[in-house]
């Protein structure tokens, strides 16, 4: 259950360019075709899956305080947290130079179509947000890291490929001259931002109910305690 909340979780209530408007310069500039916007965004899914596990390793054996205990105790004491940006930026640059030979060996169309954005998915900030927050809200095991980059890399996918759709339609649009171009654009990200935001009760109804729950449990054994106070007075009373 925790696999899937999390798989959720990270596509539609934490996502990337709705949520925290990461990767927005990629999002903005690669989303004129859907074609492109596809092969983009399959490569911002390989890059997480592979970049956020990877950095969980280092978070977990390398940089922590404490975390090269396994060296041996007197490495205990360590603390090389202040290599974290250094780390994983070399780890997501080394992927995205991979990335980088394969499409062009593939698929050498869509490497000329991405152009210079394919080597910038190594500071595109939504891979180094992937990382980052994987690291401050402590992603436990690295199953759960890999799944959190597959969902953040499934919903980076989505909305580029959403916003890709809608501007190849509007093309054939009456837009306002004063609107055209990324005008329109940025309303129609804000739009589906808000749209988004309504999965956030996908995850929390069922803590409000727990809650209810838990509050009504409560007030009962109070009220027992109470009946059983009473009934322990009205004893000695008659005693």
């Amino acid at each position: 259950m925790e696999h899937v909340e999390l798989f959720f979780k990270s596509i539609f209530i934490d996502n990337m360019v709705f949520a925290t408007f990461l990767g927005m310069c990629s999002y903005l500039a690669v989303s004129k075709k859907v074609s492109t916007a596809v092969g983009l965004g399959a490569a911002v899914i390989f890059v997480l899956a592979i970049t956020v596990p990877l950095n969980w390793l280092l978070d977990q054996y390398i940089l922590q305080p404490g975390a090269l205990s396994w060296i041996g105790p007197e490495f205990a004491e360590y603390d090389l947290s202040f290599l974290s940006f250094i780390m994983f930026i070399a780890t997501i640059a080394t992927m995205v130079q991979l990335v980088e030979i394969v499409v062009e060996k593939f698929s050498p169309s869509l490497y000329n179509s991405l152009g210079i954005f394919l080597p910038l998915i190594a500071v595109n900030c939504a891979i180094l947000g992937g990382s980052l927050f994987m690291q401050s809200r402590e992603i436990a095991t690295l199953g759960l890291a890999l799944n959190y980059g597959i969902g953040s890399g499934i919903g980076w996918f989505l909305a580029i490929l959403a916003i890709a759709a809608i501007r190849e339609k509007i093309r054939y649009s009456s837009v306002p001259p004063a609107l055209r171009g990324l005008g329109i654009t940025f309303i129609i990200t804000g739009l589906m931002a808000i749209g988004f935001m309504s999965f956030g009760g996908m995850l929390t109804g069922g803590d409000e109910e727990a809650a209810k729950e838990e509050k009504t449990v409560q007030i009962e054994s109070v009220e027992d305690s109470k009946e059983d106070k009473i009934v322990a007075n009205n004893i000695k009373v008659n005693e």
